[in-house]
């Protein structure tokens, strides 16, 4: 109607219509037509069509004998015009015909001749119009795959196909089918109800959306989306996304069956009326939405590529039992945007028709654009990718690039061969204890780390603090009878066939039975990828499958690295109140991801279940309370006391004996030893009834050590003994008239550790009588990566607010 109004032309002429098919006639069989005419030839055909039984009275002696009629074409087009003729399929019909003229409908040469007649007529008549339809070919000669001549029939067809093209290639005026940007306007004509105002700003409002998203996350996308061409592609192709057509049009109209328009044509029908059905939301129909796993779908794409890419479609692609699928049930960051189906939706569609493409798959960018909407995040869709590059039977990574194919990936290989390591688990756990073996190379505060001892006797019995790491079988339950502690239980009793003496000295670390599963299951992986690496050479991989492997093996073995803090996180710690209670258990759960035996030190330190300082009023306090002087006698060795730390556990739990030997030294030098700390002395005459060598209220010239012969002597008895030496009447007591200390805190418990030294320290200096108390506060921060503006802007304005005398940060 639009061209007629723009022509003038108010009404349509009337025209006569030729439609030859060459498949739907047959060249053995002549066709007797309704009133009574018998063609044998496509010349027959057409002027029987032309113009009946009048126009076929014209040509019927050549239609009889199977000649060309020659002139004769002209005079009929001109005679029955004005008329269109149409031609398809001329090489199937052509390829069927014989070198000899031995068919009703002529010979093979007979053909062509009637071919160049027939176009050179058309071209000499007035109103006809001649539309010839032929396969693609490469008519210069160069060499040609099965495909082709699975297309046009063979060698005979090929033949025919190359002298078809050269006669009409002389005359014709040569229409392509439509490009992606027509298809376009092909499809949304054909598909769709013409668009109304409200439609055009809808479409307008989602373009300007898309093309804005896709600047902003430039890094995320193909070049081309940055273009202001792809805003007008994007209004040409609503509600399609172009990249449908894009792969539509460049990739599946390579494939032998898959017609340009057609099958374009019939592919989006079905996925219009699925989406339509499902009641669909989106602002654009992306390739990642193609609903693969409607019936309808999935046969239409699958009618164009070989049958084995049914089931890799049902496993790797889409549909109810479908690997992306399950990974979309299993992780739910991905699952509410269905990101594992749309990668693989999308991916499938850009790379199942280049199986046989010099370059294979897509780019990952190119992935994002197929799948993201915007307000999308462009990162969950990686993830999405990373996990079904990992785990799917067909699907294939090189670099950036993607792509399905129908050979088996070394993933399954890999599968296969972690499942076999199911019936052995022993390698299994020897891969754990190897790396946490390694890890245990930093042992933090600890004397010695022990993994996986599996007796008794491999965790030596002395009095120095150390982690013992269980072994996968005895696991934690938290809230339940746990394995852990009846090993545990079990090496704390016994140093073999002798029963432990230092009990004090050893601590627990044991692993999460819920996160060991996980972590076995990562070995597994990894040791299967180990496996094909190691033999790459007797499986013959190719380059890209070595490299996926390696990757993969690098990749496994980074998750059980960061797997195994996770797993070993319960610490067994054994504690009692007092000498009368049994020994039970402290469980603490450690977090962080630093070595385990670091980690485990620290989180002891913190909760002082392990100290590397002790403090002598600390010890003095012990003494008297269990007590641990020598049963009736007023002093204790300094090798004894050492020896009580290590075996009791409900003494302190010291990092080792020199500890002991250290808080002893300062509690002698305190002024304060008579009411606070104790004396020393070498030794004790019992004839004499004397202490040797007695010090107190002194610092001692040389060190102490844990195994020293020295004794710790209770500080009335060294009053008592001083004041004879010295003279009758004890000194008067000394006026003590200044205080001074320093104590280091930990930044994590500032706040907790200066309200103790608040409340116990300087409330009772400030309450004197006079007394003048001064408290500085002072931080000193090394930053080796230096300090963000915002924190260097943050902190110096607090401080300055808060009243700090000097502070500021220092460049290199």
């Amino acid at each position: 109607d639009e061209l007629m109004a723009e022509a003038k032309v108010p009404e349509l002429p009337s025209v006569r219509r030729v439609v030859l098919v060459g498949n739907k006639i047959s060249p053995a069989r002549p066709d007797r037509k309704p009133d009574g005419i018998v063609v044998r030839t496509l010349w027959g055909e057409l002027a029987w069509q032309l113009g009946g039984r009048d126009a076929y009275a014209k040509i019927a002696a050549d239609d009889e004998k199977g000649t060309s009629p020659g002139d004769a074409i002209r005079g009929l087009l001109n005679d029955f015009g004005p008329c269109v003729v149409l031609i398809d399929e001329w090489v199937a019909y052509a390829r069927q015909l014989h070198d000899r003229s031995d068919l009703p409908a002529g010979s093979f040469e007979t053909q062509f001749t009637f071919a160049q007649t027939l176009t050179e007529s058309a071209k000499a008549a007035s109103n006809c119009l001649l539309v010839i339809s032929l396969p693609a070919s490469d008519t210069a000669g160069s060499p040609h795959t099965q495909a082709d001549d699975v297309e046009v029939g063979g060698v005979r067809g090929r033949e025919a196909l190359n002298r078809l093209g050269n006669v009409v290639g002389r005359l014709e005026s040569a229409w392509h089918p439509a490009t992606a940007e027509e298809g376009f306007a092909i499809v949304r004509r054909r598909l769709f109800t013409p668009m109304t105002d409200e439609a055009y700003k809808q479409r307008d409002v989602v373009a300007r959306t898309f093309v804005d998203f896709y600047h902003r996350q430039h890094q995320e996308f193909p070049i081309e989306c940055r273009d202001g061409e792809y805003e007008r592609r994007l209004k040409e192709a609503y509600p399609i996304h172009p990249e449908i057509f894009d792969r539509l049009y460049e990739d599946w109209s390579t494939l032998l069956r898959f017609q340009r328009t057609r099958g374009v044509l019939r592919l989006m029908a079905s996925v219009i009326h699925s989406l339509w059905e499902k009641g669909d939301k989106s602002p654009l129909i992306m390739p990642s939405l193609v609903p693969i796993d409607d019936p309808r779908v999935r046969s239409e794409l699958a009618s164009y590529l070989p049958n084995r890419w049914v089931p890799i479609i049902e496993s790797d692609v889409d549909g109810p039992n479908s690997l992306p699928l399950r990974l979309d049930g299993q992780y739910s960051n991905l699952g509410k945007l269905n990101a594992c189906r749309r990668v693989a939706r999308t991916v499938y569609l850009g790379s199942a028709p280049l199986k046989h493409a010099a370059r294979k798959g897509m780019d990952d960018r190119q992935v994002k654009l197929g799948c993201v909407l915007p307000g999308e995040s462009p990162a969950i869709f990686g993830d999405a990718l990373r996990h079904l590059a990992g785990k799917a039977t067909y699907l294939y990574q090189d670099g950036s690039r993607v792509w399905y194919d129908t050979q088996p990936t070394v993933t399954k290989l890999a599968r296969d061969r972690a499942a076999q390591l199911e019936r052995d688990p022993d390698k299994v756990v020897e891969e754990i204890r190897r790396r946490v073996q390694t890890d245990a190379t930093k042992r933090g505060d600890f004397h010695g780390v022990h993994c996986f001892p599996r007796e008794a006797a491999d965790v030596p019995d002395d009095p120095s603090v150390r982690l013992v790491i269980l072994a996968t079988d005895a696991h934690y339950i938290r809230g339940g009878r746990s394995p852990a502690e009846a090993a545990a239980r079990q090496l704390l009793d016994s140093r073999g066939t002798a029963s432990r003496l230092c009990r004090n000295a050893v601590v627990f670390l044991a692993p999460d039975k819920t996160r060991l599963q996980d972590l076995e299951k990562t070995v597994r992986m990894y040791l299967a990828w180990q496996s094909i690496v190691d033999e790459k050479e007797i499986l013959n991989l190719d380059p890209l499958q070595v490299r996926q492997a390696e990757t993969r093996r690098k990749e496994e073995g980074g998750r059980v690295k960061g797997q195994i803090p996770e797993v070993f996180q319960w610490l067994l710690v054994p504690v009692q109140s007092k000498p009368t209670d049994e020994v039970g258990w402290e469980t603490l759960r450690l977090s962080g991801i630093a070595e385990l035996a670091v980690r485990a030190s620290t989180r002891l330190k913190r909760e002082e279940l392990l100290v590397t300082s002790y403090g002598s009023t600390r010890l003095r306090m012990e003494l008297d309370r269990i007590p641990l002087w020598k049963k009736d006698e007023d002093h204790v060795e300094i090798r004894q006391l050492a020896d009580y730390y290590s075996r009791y556990t409900y003494l302190q739990r010291v990092q080792d004996p020199s500890v002991i030997a250290e808080a002893v030294r300062g509690g002698v030098g305190l002024l304060t030893w008579e009411t606070d700390t104790f004396a020393y002395a070498e030794g004790y005459d019992g004839e004499k009834g004397r202490y040797v060598g007695l010090r107190a209220g002194e610092a001692l010239q040389q060190p102490l050590t844990s195994d020293s012969l020295g004794l710790v002597v209770r500080p009335e008895v060294a009053r008592e003994q001083i004041d004879r030496v010295v003279g009758p009447g004890p000194d008067p007591p000394p006026n003590f008239r200044r205080f001074h200390g320093s104590v280091d805190i930990d930044p994590l418990r500032a706040g907790k550790r200066v309200g103790q030294i608040a409340e116990e320290v300087v409330v009772h200096l400030t309450g004197l009588v006079g007394s003048k108390v001064e408290l500085i506060l002072e931080i000193k921060a090394q930053i080796p990566d230096g300090a963000p503006e915002h924190v260097v802007r943050t902190v110096t304005e607090n401080a300055r607010t808060l009243g700090f005398m000097s502070q500021g940060f220092e460049k290199d």
